[in-house]
């Protein structure tokens, strides 16, 4: 008998179920699963004192997936917080109005280019502040310094570069339905194909998202792998695997 033992590892491609587009590498996955529960109807033997089982009928229950995330991209982002996002490019940004109060941070419209210059003036554009005397130029904005010059509840304008940047909003959709491709190889066979179609997938929100820590942050998302009615007698609804010979 040929040997499948199987160690995985491989590439997930996912994209919106139904639609006219391609399928996008989600990343680096550290762990992708399906579990299969059954619903099991037991009928039990009376005709014997001892009791035991006289017939059960086994039943599909739930076909689930679960799969870490390691690539905090947008689209991954979109897809565990069930949000969207848009893309804005580098570039200048003058006179930005914000209102500052002292030993605080005024956070930017956007990430500021630390390497560029970065002007800060009163309102009227009459009064220059200095840099470490009057504030610190920080990645989220400026942290206006207690002995400035910078009052309290103060309007200001900031001029600074922009860096680019993927704005996600979060929690603003439904869960998603996907398409799932799983482009595994096995190791186990130097390597040979597996190759996963599962054509209904609807992902749940990530279960958490670690933003200090001194691990690699993961999204964690399950969900279910639905009943596809188009396929025909004799095919699977739910997914097919092909492994190499």
């Amino acid at each position: 008998m040929a040997d499948y033992s199987y160690l995985g590892s491989g590439k997930v491609y996912l994209r919106v179920a139904g639609a006219a587009a391609p399928r996008l590498e989600v990343g680096n996955v550290s762990a992708l699963s399906f579990s299969i529960a059954e619903n099991v109807i037991v009928l039990k033997d009376f005709t014997n004192q001892g009791g035991g089982t006289y017939n059960e009928v086994r039943r599909i229950d739930t076909v689930e997936v679960a799969m870490t995330m390691h690539d905090l991209s947008s689209d991954n982002l979109n897809r565990a917080l069930f949000g969207t996002s848009a893309t804005t490019a580098a570039g200048a940004v003058t006179a930005e109005v914000q209102t500052a109060y002292k030993n605080g941070l005024v956070s930017t419209a956007r990430p500021i280019n630390t390497a560029s210059s970065v002007t800060v003036t009163n309102s009227a554009a009459s009064t220059t502040y200095v840099a470490n005397t009057d504030y610190e130029v920080r990645k989220g904005g400026i942290f206006v310094l207690t002995a400035g010059a910078i009052t309290d509840a103060q309007s200001i304008k900031i001029t600074y570069t922009g860096l680019a940047f993927d704005l996600t909003q979060a929690i603003v959709n439904s869960a998603q339905e996907y398409e799932m491709f799983f482009e595994g190889l096995n190791e186990a066979r130097s390597g040979k194909p597996v190759l996963i179609s599962a054509f209904r997938v609807k992902l749940g929100a990530a279960q958490n998202l670690s933003l200090i820590g001194e691990e690699f942050a993961a999204l964690e998302v399950s969900g279910k792998i639905l009943a596809d009615s188009t396929k025909g007698a004799g095919l699977s609804k739910y997914f097919t695997v092909a492994v190499a010979a």
